[in-house]
């Protein structure tokens, strides 16, 4: 979940960089556009990154998938049989559309929410980076 928070938080910083603005200088509804957008991206980044295994999670929970033996065992076969390209992309687009609205719909809240207590974001910065 830290993952999604780290690529909404740099999308967003792109975003705003590419539109030469900060927050700041932004009404509250483009901010929230921003917010919406940049959680389509990180939604769709988690999406991908997670697909294949959450591909055999479902498959191997199944009676029978895999064959007998252990778990590993039983994963690498589901794997063999469905193969590595259908494992990544089989499924995938509507799972994109599906993480990336949830996740846009998170970031809009949680945003809105910041906005109203007064709260500002937080970033992650490198330690060891000169400042």
């Amino acid at each position: 979940r830290n993952a999604k928070f780290a690529v909404q938080g740099e999308a967003a910083d792109a975003i705003y960089a590419s539109m030469g603005s900060s927050p700041k200088d932004l009404s509250s509804s483009t901010n929230l556009g921003i917010s919406l957008a940049s959680g389509v991206i990180a939604g769709v980044a988690a999406a991908v990154i997670s697909h294949p295994a959450d591909t055999l999670l479902s498959k191997i929970n199944k009676k029978g998938a895999g064959g007998d033996g252990p778990m590993m065992t039983r994963l690498a076969n589901i794997a063999k049989e469905v193969g590595f390209v259908n494992l990544c992309t089989v499924g995938l687009l509507p799972r994109c559309v599906m993480i990336g609205t949830l996740t846009a719909g998170q970031f809009g809240i949680f945003d809105t929410v910041m906005s109203a207590l007064g709260a500002s974001k937080f970033h992650f910065h490198d330690p060891n980076e000169s400042h």
